[in-house]
């Protein structure tokens, strides 16, 4: 009998909840965003957020119960995401999720978050494991070898900014649309990337890790030329602008994944794959790369549908389920935690501070 889980996601700004089976169906998926509420800042603001979740993690829940036609009492388990993220945000579910196990009776499962995006090749693909993973998102960007649902290898990753901050920071830099990706993207399609000569950050140094923060400051300079010489940005300074970001940003994730894929494949995995999952790999251009890269280079390709590439509380059940399967519960009680690195065993990229390691 396939066990059934609410998975609750609340990390950034999307609040969601979710019913899915240990049969890999999703009974129902609801999202709800907060575009509106942070638009006029050009960014997410975190105490915004975590008052929003607040408001709509009961709504959240009550809504996936119902697509899925089923009540509280029919569940097995609850699945939370306890961190990374803003903490906030991070503490709304978490105590969400703590008081509807404590009146329901119903088991806890802790999800990292960024395991959730690593394990969704699984939901969608059923992936065997070792794979490959691209964990590509808006706060995080890392290579990771995915050995099981709580075992992370971790080949390399973005030493500074991630590419969905760069992709928001050019948005903003250009004057487009929060969130940046998408206003980016769209915008790109219009564009000649060769226009501009943009940097590829690393590309001279060796292994899979990432910088992007030099890449975005390349904008801003060729940005503010354009300006002191026409005094503005006509539209086909912008469209320009973001075609030649997106291109280096693509150049760059296809160089350091063809790295990775060469690393993972010493390995000699019995059924190659490598996935891409994160808001950024909602991104046409993006996934189309790593796919055609992922031809040549003679292993399968997996990316999840767009509505599972960003956040959402399907990957937190299903991400639930796997610990469950594998005997991990995780902590007892379950805290919220603002970092919590995938791979336990190196140093962190980011470094670390009182709160611990962040990527």
């Amino acid at each position: 009998m396939p066990r059934i889980f609410l998975g609750i996601e609340s990390s950034c700004d999307d609040t969601a909840a979710a019913v899915v089976t240990s049969d890999r169906r999703i009974l129902s998926s609801v999202v709800l965003d907060q575009a509106t509420l942070h638009e006029r800042y050009g960014g997410v603001v975190p105490e915004i957020a975590a008052r929003a979740h607040a408001e709509k993690l009961d709504i959240a829940v009550e809504k996936a119960l119902e697509d899925a036609n089923l009540e509280l009492s029919d569940l097995d388990a609850i699945a939370v995401t306890a961190g990374p993220g803003l903490i906030g945000g991070v503490i709304s579910g978490v105590m969400m999720a703590r008081g509807l196990s404590a009146g329901s009776g119903l088991p806890l499962i802790a999800v990292n978050h960024l395991a959730g995006h690593a394990l969704t090749p699984r939901l969608t693909d059923s992936l065997s494991f070792p794979y490959l993973m691209l964990l590509v998102s808006g706060g995080h960007c890392q290579f990771l070898i995915v050995h099981g649902p709580d075992e992370f290898h971790r080949l390399g990753g973005t030493i500074d900014d991630a590419p969905g901050e760069a992709f928001d920071k050019t948005a903003r830099l250009l004057g487009l649309p929060q969130p940046g990706g998408p206003s980016v993207e769209s915008s790109a399609k219009l564009g000649d990337p060769k226009r501009f000569a943009l940097p590829r950050p690393l590309l001279d140094r060796s292994g899979c890790d990432m910088s992007f923060s030099g890449l975005k400051t390349a904008v801003l300079r060729t940005r503010d030329a354009l300006v002191s010489e026409k005094s503005g940005l006509t539209q086909q300074d912008r469209t320009d602008l973001c075609a030649g970001f997106q291109s280096a940003v693509v150049d760059v994730l296809a160089e350091k994944s063809r790295r990775a894929i060469k690393a993972y494949l010493e390995s000699a995995p019995s059924e190659p794959a490598f996935a891409v999952a994160g808001g950024v790999a909602a991104n046409t251009a993006i996934r189309t790369g790593l796919e055609t890269l992922s031809k040549e280079s003679g292993v399968a390709f997996a990316a999840p549908p767009l509505a599972l590439c960003t956040d959402n509380a399907a990957m937190i059940a299903w991400a639930g389920i796997e610990l469950d399967q594998a005997g991990l519960r995780g902590m007892d009680p379950i805290v919220a935690r603002p970092r919590w690195p995938l791979d336990k065993q190196q140093a962190p990229l980011l470094g670390s501070g009182k709160k611990g390691a962040k990527a």
